[in-house]
């Protein structure tokens, strides 16, 4: 195996709507940041590669206008997943890996602003028995958190506390949207959402975007002096249909944990959890326990750009990593409801 590392990472300041800004304005920015943070441009990168979804820009093959935001010259060898950029950097570290490329570019973004995107999301639903009911995300989302109610899993306290916890940790998160938050107490007297959802468990609806520079061996030494090696990487998926599945657990966290080198012994936790009740759901399946900072970046509660978010996540253990706050630290990223698709990375400092 190769040693690849994250060596640059750029994000927006995320927010409900940058309705100013079309994809192409929106991303531009954070590309830049992120190449100039190595001292880079476009023609030292080997493959490029970018995470986002048709669904939330209205048309056929968005991601193809936002390619004007890297540069149309050089030609550039470039790929793209319909999903959250954390499977982008998936396919670009097995890029590395097979040797055709040493380095690689990777962003994601949303502009979910224009559109209802709790509504949009229930087209990735079946078509033919759920998708037609129209389900919006919230509302699954409380048939999971009534089932953990349920089972004893959580309380409506904890939830409280991780949404009390992640948009106060935001506070010094300069991307943030979502920054602070009233005492448990306040929280628990807010009206609900969607039962037993209130507000402040649900993910706000964020713009934004993300990018990172990832490089192999010597490459990486010379393009940052404290690279974030990528130790262990994984992703797994547990069964589309949601009545099949028992929404108190994640078996495929724990799996994807397991394949990429997970063993608890970290010093940061960054978890894609867009809503209170699963980050209690992941951190089981990590098997992270006390000691570990979970979230200092706010997490999805704080900005959730959707297709970005994952992505953020190993962002910000990389951004500690290369500061020197941290030496080992694990980035979890979802996709689809419900924690449905899982990726697990691994990420330390050193040599």
């Amino acid at each position: 195996m190769r040693d690849v590392a994250i060596v640059s990472v750029a994000q927006s300041h995320h927010r409900r709507s940058a309705e100013e800004l079309n994809e192409v304005e929106m991303i531009q920015p954070v590309i830049r940041a992120a190449l100039d943070g190595v001292g880079a441009s476009i023609s030292d990168i080997d493959f490029t590669c970018s995470g986002s979804s048709d669904y939330l820009a209205g048309q056929a093959f968005s991601f193809v206008m936002t390619l004007d935001a890297v540069g149309a010259w050089p030609p550039i060898v470039e790929s793209h997943v319909e999903m959250d950029g954390a499977w982008a950097l998936y396919e670009a570290w097995l890029k590395i890996q097979t040797g055709a490329a040493d380095t690689a570019f990777v962003y994601s973004y949303s502009k979910a602003s224009p559109g209802d995107l709790p509504r949009v999301m229930s087209r990735m639903l079946d078509p033919y028995y759920a998708g037609p009911l129209w389900p919006d995300s919230v509302a699954y989302a409380g048939l999971q958190a009534r089932a953990m109610l349920d089972a004893g899993v959580t309380t409506e306290r904890q939830m409280a506390e991780v949404a009390h916890r992640n948009r106060e940790s935001a506070r010094t998160n300069p991307n943030a949207q979502v920054v602070g938050s009233p005492s448990v107490d306040e929280l628990l007297a807010a009206p609900m959402l969607s039962d037993p959802l209130r507000v402040h468990d649900c993910p706000p609806i964020s713009d934004g975007g993300v990018a990172v520079v990832l490089a192999a061996g010597d490459r990486a030494r010379e393009w940052a002096e404290r690279p974030a090696w990528i130790r262990g990487i994984d992703h797994r998926i547990d069964g589309h249909q949601i009545g099949a599945r028992d929404l108190t657990t994640a078996p495929s966290v724990a799996l994807a944990a397991q394949r990429a080198g997970v063993d608890g012994a970290f010093d940061v936790a960054e978890v894609h959890a867009p809503f209170s009740h699963q980050e209690q759901l992941v951190l089981d399946g990590l098997g992270v326990g006390n000691g570990v900072e979970v979230n200092p970046s706010g997490g999805a509660l704080a900005a959730n750009p959707m297709m970005a978010a994952g992505l953020i996540r190993l962002g910000e253990v990389a951004t500690r990593i290369m500061d020197g706050s941290a030496g080992r630290g694990v980035a979890h990223a979802t996709s689809g409801h419900l924690l449905q698709q899982n990726l697990v990375c691994v990420l330390e400092g050193g040599d």
